[in-house]
């Protein structure tokens, strides 16, 4: 796998970086979110991106031990460079880039620390892949079409169903389950090796059953560990045992996408029905921040980044807390788009 260059080497051959929130200076007084102790300040298109990379689709984010945040996007037809993975101080100054192999294809991005070391997990829904690198992006291992899974054996005309995994969680015991959001809706489990242990979910409307399982977490903040699942196309999240056992539903989302949660409990939720929703460590809904009820946001994703509204969000994709409580949110839309929800109280 293909590294980017350092912030010096990359900057060498090209122009300046652009700033892409420099219009919210002194001059335009940000937009606030939220209320209480849970107040934001929104620093829209956070990041000094180098002027040789225009974002496609945003579509993971997370932070690592050094607080430093990674960008996972599509990549812009537009653009000189080619890499879907950005990464950037705490501050929002450029560090590195690369991954230009998850060019069109960049989607899930999950940081997990074994041992002393860290690694990135990316799923790519283009080529239908899951691969664990380490921080620089070199590869681990590489996940491929879980041909072992009894939901993904040929049918009678000989064709195998649609496998594209959007996203994943990792368990205590190092246990991976991968959700195949935009194929066949199904959670397939790995070891820590790779190797298939066994699936749950499928397509359907029933307890226990998934359409588009798109985000998927180990919630940790209970007394025992479960798995709580991103069931999109069925309009709710679900939570499920390790075994994949169906536990209960949670309520308060449209088009639930992903989730992070704080070490205080709270839980972040980006909704792709222009809105993300911050919940209590009992899946109570605290906020509603940034929602645009003018319900265009289908359109919208698709307009130059002067359309966005300041302070509304258009299709919040993927959300993580940093260490200090502030939330990153990544957009799915066709210009990309990241905002720092800087906490204020």
């Amino acid at each position: 796998m293909q590294t980017g260059t350092s912030r010096r080497g990359f900057l060498s051959g090209l122009a300046a970086p652009i700033i892409l929130g420099a219009q919210d200076k002194a001059a335009t007084k940000r937009p606030v979110l939220g209320s209480g102790a849970h107040t934001y300040e929104a620093i829209h298109d956070w990041g000094e991106l180098p002027a040789g990379i225009r974002y496609g689709n945003t579509h993971g984010v997370c932070e690592d031990s050094q607080g430093r945040i990674y960008i996972h996007h599509t990549v812009h037809k537009t653009t000189e460079v080619h890499d879907s993975m950005v990464v950037f101080d705490a501050k929002g100054k450029f560090i590195k880039s690369w991954g230009k192999e998850f060019e069109g294809g960049a989607h899930g991005l999950h940081i997990h620390k074994e041992g002393r070391q860290e690694f990135l997990y990316l799923c790519d829904t283009q080529r239908g892949i899951v691969v664990k690198t380490t921080l620089a992006g070199e590869e681990v291992f590489t996940l491929r079409y879980p041909k072992e899974s009894p939901g993904y054996q040929p049918g009678a005309d000989g064709k195998l169903p649609k496998y594209s995994p959007t996203n994943l969680a990792i368990a205590p015991n190092g246990d991976i389950y991968v959700g195949d959001g935009y194929g066949s809706s199904w959670v397939n489990r790995y070891n820590s090796k790779g190797e298939f242990l066994s699936a749950f979910g499928g397509p359907g409307k029933e307890a226990g059953q998934l359409d588009c399982p798109h985000g998927i977490m180990l919630d940790r903040r209970g007394p025992d560990p479960i798995l709580i699942v991103a069931d999109r196309g069925n309009h709710r999240i679900q939570r499920f045992t390790l075994a994949g056992k169906h536990i209960d539903f949670v309520d308060g989302t449209k088009l639930p996408c992903y989730f992070d949660t704080f070490r205080n409990g709270d839980m972040v939720v980006p909704d792709l029905g222009a809105r993300v929703t911050l919940m209590d460590s009992n899946n109570k809904v605290i906020e509603q921040l940034g929602e645009d009820p003018s319900n265009n946001w289908g359109e919208l994703r698709k307009e130059p980044r002067d359309k966005f509204i300041p302070g509304k969000f258009v299709c919040p994709h993927g959300a993580c807390f940093d260490h200090k409580g502030n939330i990153f949110v990544v957009e799915w839309v066709e210009v990309g788009r990241v905002t720092k929800l800087r906490h204020i109280a």
